[in-house]
C-alpha cells in the first residue's frame, strides 16, 4: 500500500518548518534553493542535513563542490524565500539579487541578517527519490544579533509567537 503525492504533500504541508535557503558555489557558480528539509545529524562532529532535489542546479554544485551553507531566515526575509522558491522567475545565480550577500570565510554565499549561516563540507550523500540526502559537517557559523525565525505551514509564511 502506497500514498499518493497529492496526500503525501498535503500531509508534510501540515508540519511546520523553519524556513532555510540552501546555497553553494561562488562567483558565476551561486546557486541555491528555499527548504524547510533541514535538520541536525549530531553534534560530534557537529553535522545537520540537506534534501535537495537532484534536477535543481544546487544539487549539482553541491555535489560537484561537496560544501554547501545553510541560512536560517528571519521573519523579514519572505521576500528573500519567494525568490529562492523561483516564484519570481529567477533561476541559477540570478536568485542572489535579493537579499544583500557576502561569503563565509571558505568563501560560500553568507546572507547578511540570516538569524544563522551555517557552512558545511558533505561527509555523505545518499539518493531517496527525487531527492539526494547531504549531510555535512559544519565548518564555520555566524549568528544575527537578534530576530526570529520565518516559518513554513500550511502552504504560507507564519510568526512565531510566544505562548505563555
Amino acid at each position: 500500500m502506497s500514498v499518493d503525492v497529492p496526500t503525501f504533500r498535503q500531509a508534510m504541508g501540515l508540519f511546520p518548518g523553519a524556513v532555510t535557503l540552501i546555497t553553494t558555489g561562488e562567483g558565476d557558480l551561486r546557486r541555491g534553493i528555499t527548504a524547510t528539509a533541514v535538520c541536525s545529524v549530531t553534534d560530534s562532529p557537529p553535522s545537520l542535513l540537506v534534501c535537495v532535489n537532484r534536477k535543481t542546479g544546487t544539487c549539482m554544485e553541491i555535489a560537484r563542490s561537496g560544501r554547501f551553507s545553510v541560512q536560517l531566515l528571519g521573519q523579514d526575509h519572505a521576500d528573500v524565500a519567494m525568490a529562492f522558491a523561483g516564484a519570481g522567475g529567477q533561476s541559477g545565480g540570478d536568485k542572489f539579487a535579493s537579499g544583500d550577500w557576502g561569503a563565509c570565510p571558505a568563501g560560500l554565499p553568507r546572507l547578511s541578517g540570516a538569524l544563522a549561516s551555517i557552512s558545511c563540507e558533505v561527509t555523505a550523500a545518499t539518493d531517496a527519490g527525487s531527492h539526494t540526502v547531504f549531510i555535512g559537517r559544519m565548518t564555520d557559523v555566524a549568528f544575527a544579533e537578534n530576530g526570529e525565525a520565518l516559518i513554513y505551514a500550511g502552504t504560507r509564511f507564519h510568526r512565531i509567537e510566544a505562548v505563555a
